[in-house]
């Protein structure tokens, strides 16, 4: 694993940057007790701007949906990958959530030269990669990526839902309201519940 912080090059210096594609990459559900992490991966068509992308966080549930299907439509290419739960005990969620970038930079049809990552931290892949704080606010592949992982994400917790009712994944999705550990109290965990999770882990140990 790398970590390289996004500089713009000096005044008058050469941009050693090279012509190709570059891709966009952002994950969703670090924080959630329960669920896989997803990431995803966009490459852009400059021939088909998308309006309205944005940090997944500042759209609303409608706005993101909208935008999932407009991306999956116009994007030269994306891919949504996962780490589930069983590899987030097993790796931690910080490796688990760089194997799922690397999933999704691994599937996309087409191969960039670059690969742009919301955040301080990259995963290892065999082509140049960049750190960008906040870069779901600042660079459109990347809030293209925010929006499929979040918005995947969302679908997933649907289906935990329609599973496991009694935990309510469909309105706190994963992430540890206290509604969700009042649940997880009554209930005991899930086949779902990253067993790591100290909130999770001390269930199961009761």
């Amino acid at each position: 694993m790398r970590s390289r912080r996004s500089s713009a090059p000096e005044q008058g210096a050469l941009d050693w940057t090279p012509p190709g594609l570059v891709a966009g990459v952002d994950e969703a559900g670090r924080g959630p007790l329960a669920g896989p992490v997803f990431a995803a991966a966009v490459i852009l068509d400059e021939l088909q701007p998308i309006a309205g992308l944005a940090d997944s966080k500042v759209l609303s549930p409608g706005k993101r949906a909208r935008l999932f299907d407009e991306i999956r439509a116009k994007a030269l290419c994306c891919c949504i990958a996962e780490a589930s739960a069983e590899e987030i005990d097993r790796l931690n969620i910080l490796q688990a959530t760089m194997l799922a970038m690397q999933r999704a930079v691994a599937g996309l049809r087409l191969k960039p030269v670059r690969v742009l990552v919301d955040g301080n931290r990259i995963p290892v892949l065999p082509m140049p990669a960049e750190a960008i704080v906040k870069g779901d606010a600042k660079v459109q592949a990347i809030s293209a990526a925010s929006i499929l992982a979040k918005v995947a994400r969302d679908l997933f917790c649907e289906r935990m839902h329609e599973s496991y009712p009694q935990y309510g994944f469909l309105a706190h999705k994963g992430y540890p309201t206290p509604e969700h550990l009042a649940a997880l109290r009554e209930h005991g965990a899930s086949p779902w519940h990253r067993r790591s999770f100290a909130p999770v882990r001390e269930v199961c140990e009761k």
